[in-house]
């Protein structure tokens, strides 16, 4: 069986050491309540938004400017059949520069278009990646997002 992960990228004018620190900070563009660390290997957070989702996410590799990969330990999808469908997927993000510009490439190992959730996580994050990170890279601040799980 072959799988398709959701991919997502964004290419801004700041340096990847600038994009490294965004996404190690969670709590500035991802919509919902995060609790725990995310500046080293192995730290481990929580992620809950509403009563929609829950997971739990330990940082299993980290190449300062270059990469993050988080494993999600649980979950819990409440508009799901199988709730924990997220437990055992990776999240990703690669950094590369390119042209005195930095790609950031997200992808989400094992949110395959056969799961239950992948249409409406597929566009949470797109929004969160495109406009809340994108604008916390290249801004400083994050704008909200309103994710919907419909």
């Amino acid at each position: 069986m072959t799988t398709s992960d959701f991919t997502t990228t964004i290419v801004v004018d700041q340096t990847p050491k600038v994009a490294f620190d965004a996404i190690n900070n969670p709590q500035g563009w991802w919509s919902g309540v995060i609790k725990g660390n995310t500046e080293k290997l192995n730290d481990e957070f929580t992620y809950r938004y509403k009563e929609l989702h829950f997971s739990k996410q330990r940082i299993v590799e980290m190449i300062p400017d270059q990469k993050v990969v988080w494993l999600v330990t649980e979950s819990i999808i409440n508009y799901a059949e199988d709730k924990s469908e997220w437990t055992g997927t990776k999240i990703s993000f690669e950094i590369v520069e390119q042209d005195n510009k930095t790609q950031v490439r997200f992808t989400h190992l094992g949110l395959d278009p056969e799961i239950e959730c992948f249409d409406s996580c597929s566009y949470s994050w797109s929004q969160l990646i495109q406009q809340s990170l994108f604008s916390l890279i290249t801004t400083g601040k994050a704008e909200p997002i309103i994710l919907d799980a419909s």
